[in-house]
């Protein structure tokens, strides 16, 4: 493939990986010079430069890999922008090896593109100036048709110059989601710009929450536990929510019991970190007893959180160090001890993040928090699966809404670890008031700083009247029945609904499913809908701005109940046909703010008659279902029944 000046050769790697084949893409080849060979050693490091260079590896190297393998897949699934260089190559292909125009081939590779967007964080949704992709790309106008103008418009987005990638990969999808129902939520408003007249709770940004991987994450230990008391059919009926209720089948001694095992395995592991990082740096024996005083894996009975995950800043690692004297009040109580652990890596060229270890490191240093406060080194995949299901409280305080939607949590839970977390991402949709702790998220209008004191202040009520209290209320088993009870239904309400199973299921009915029947549809007869419907998006762009509505009949104010009212509205087509456009009605109750509540759709009719001024006049006749205050919206948007989503053009105009 060509990068500016020069060739570049990719090798592909093949893994399999249980029933899934992945390729992998590899620029370290002799053929190639020392900076390309470079491009795809490290995931998100280097500059501008890199950054755009292994996005066009992933994204145009990714269309032609796959070519040369021999695979046509039906669908497309973009994670993030940085792949989002796919859509121009395989708009090229259509372009180059079959002959359609630009427009049509857009119509077409975008009805088979799903977008999933990972994070509300500015960083990771890369952009690039203008000058660097025209350094890149001015070879690849001619060949997809464009001017350089028409190119760089692809990746425009309010308020920048720069080439967005996020706004490329919308632009050339019409499947678009965020990974929770909060961040789909958030999505929809941060990339409401590419839908400008349509509210954002309506335009296509929809959501897919993520799951787990359940028999990768859970520990090996339920597995019998599950088979005894669920049945041999535990893992066929992953997604049935009612099933999971027969973990209360299982005998408190036993569940607590796993638990406890699994918990002396995780202690055992951190003490071995811990003394190794300790005697590394010269440290004492005597100091080391000291340090390890509280995981000791043959007394498992004290109460221990667990904090570990990328020390990205928005995730608050520190934010339970707001207050020193009341964490030591919570922390300095001999029948009731409790140990914190820390674990976790910063991006290389994350300083920030890296000031946050230092922070905790430093504090753990404390007199009066040493062996209470731990952090552990080296964080990797065998030290966070030991502390997803060995810990008794998961903890995780990210700034809302930056979680977009967090997985450590699920894989606690699913071990029967309880969460303590802030409202936001998953647990903003899993927390139920009996399945574990929530911190609900401050006023966004507050700063951050605000923010940041309030939820600290929770943080600690929780742990003082709730957290440790619970764990310590023992029964006459010699443990707490009651966090049992709550470890159980953490368990039973996380594992059906966050489930990889489940996620896969969901995108595949939102989304794979329905992209590739209108792939079908835009491919069939020799691309006749693609170029239908590019034709027709051209003609309701140059017609829209001109497009108005115009009340016709007398406005009631008021009607019995079971009476019927007639509405006429007069539209300004400007060169469109009727048949272009719906022209509906949302007619519900409102509350006191004159938010629309529940709302139902009724659709007018065209009357085949017109205006003096020459507007189409469309009519509805509605008997309200509904007894009250009622209000009512009437507006267009342009209509056409191979559209993939009704909204896709973000187009609405409203009387």
């Amino acid at each position: 493939m060509d990068l500016p000046g020069r060739k570049l050769n990719l090798k592909i790697w093949q893994a399999k990986v249980g029933h899934i084949t992945l390729y992998l893409l590899d620029t370290d080849l002799a053929s190639n010079s020392p900076h390309d060979r470079d491009i795809t050693h490290r995931l998100y490091g280097g500059d501008k430069v890199m950054r755009i260079e292994q996005e066009i590896v992933l994204g145009i190297g990714g269309v032609r890999a796959l070519q040369v393998l021999g695979l046509k897949p039906t669908v497309w699934h973009i994670n993030e922008g940085h792949a989002a260089f796919l859509v121009l190559e395989r708009i090229r292909q259509k372009i180059t090896d079959e002959g359609l125009d630009f427009a049509s081939s857009l119509e077409y590779v975008a009805v088979n593109t799903i977008f999933t967007t990972h994070t509300p964080v500015p960083a990771g949704h890369d952009h690039f100036s203008e000058n660097m992709v025209q350094t890149y790309f001015e070879h690849y106008y001619p060949e997809i048709k464009l001017s350089r103008d028409e190119f760089l418009a692809l990746g425009h987005a309010k308020d920048s110059p720069d080439f967005n990638m996020t706004a490329l990969a919308i632009r050339g999808s019409r499947f678009n989601n965020g990974v929770s129902r909060i961040h789909g939520e958030v999505s929809s408003i941060i990339c409401g710009d590419m839908w400008p007249e349509i509210e954002p709770k309506e335009n296509p940004m929809t959501y897919v929450t993520n799951g787990v991987h359940a028999p990768t994450f859970l520990a090996s230990e339920w597995i019998e536990v599950f088979e005894r008391h669920l049945g041999l059919e535990w893992g066929a009926r992953m997604n049935d929510v009612e099933f999971w209720e027969r973990i209360n089948n299982i005998p408190d001694h036993l569940f607590w019991s796993v638990r406890q095992s699994l918990k002396s395995e995780m202690l055992n592991m951190v003490r071995e970190r811990i003394s190794v990082q300790h005697f590394r740096n010269h440290g004492s024996e005597a100091h080391l007893d000291r340090l390890l005083k509280y995981v000791n894996p043959e007394n498992p009975n004290i109460l221990t959180v667990g904090f570990a995950r990328r020390f990205a800043t928005y995730k608050r690692a520190t934010m339970l160090f707001g207050d020193l004297d009341w964490l030591r009040e919570i922390l300095h109580n001999a029948e009731r001890p409790a140990v914190f652990i820390f674990a976790g890596k910063a991006h290389p060229a994350d300083i920030p993040g890296q000031d946050l270890i230092r922070r905790i490191t430093q504090i753990s240093k404390m007199p009066e928090f040493i062996g209470k406060i731990l952090m552990v080194e080296g964080y990797d995949l065998a030290l966070s699966r030991k502390l997803v299901s060995g810990v008794d409280v998961w903890l995780n305080n990210p700034l809302y809404p930056l979680e977009a939607s967090g997985t450590s949590g699920m894989k606690a839970g699913i071990n029967g670890t309880i969460n303590l977390s802030v409202l936001d991402g998953w647990w903003g949709e899993s927390y139920d008031g009996k399945n574990g702790w929530a911190i609900k998220p401050v006023s966004e209008s507050l700063s951050e700083e605000v923010r940041t004191r309030e939820e600290t202040r929770t943080l600690y009520e929780l742990l003082q009247d709730q957290v440790v209290p619970l764990y310590y209320d023992h029964g006459k088993m010699g443990f707490s029945p009651n966090w049992v009870k709550m470890a159980k239904c953490s368990m039973a309400t996380i594992m059906p609904r966050f489930n990889s199973k489940r996620m896969v299921g969901e995108y595949l009915a939102k989304c794979y499913l329905p992209a590739s029947q209108q792939h079908r549809l835009y491919k069939q007869s020799n691309y006749e809908n693609s170029h239908i419907i590019a034709e027709w998006k051209a003609r309701v762009r140059h017609a829209w701005s001109g497009v108005a509505l115009r009340r016709l009949d007398t406005e009631k104010k008021e009607i019995t109940y079971g009476e019927s009212l007639r509405f006429e509205v007069g539209v300004k087509l400007n060169g469109l046909n009727t048949n272009d456009v719906v022209v509906e009605m949302l007619l519900g109750l409102f509350t006191k703010r004159e938010k629309l509540q529940s709302s139902r759709r009724y659709r007018f009719e065209a009357t085949g008659t017109m205006t003096e001024a020459g507007e189409n006049i469309f009519a509805l006749e509605v008997q309200p279902e509904q007894c009250g205050k009622l209000q009512y919206h009437v507006r267009t948007y342009p209509y056409h029944e191979i559209l993939t989503h009704p909204f896709e053009m973000g187009m609405m105009r409203w009387l």
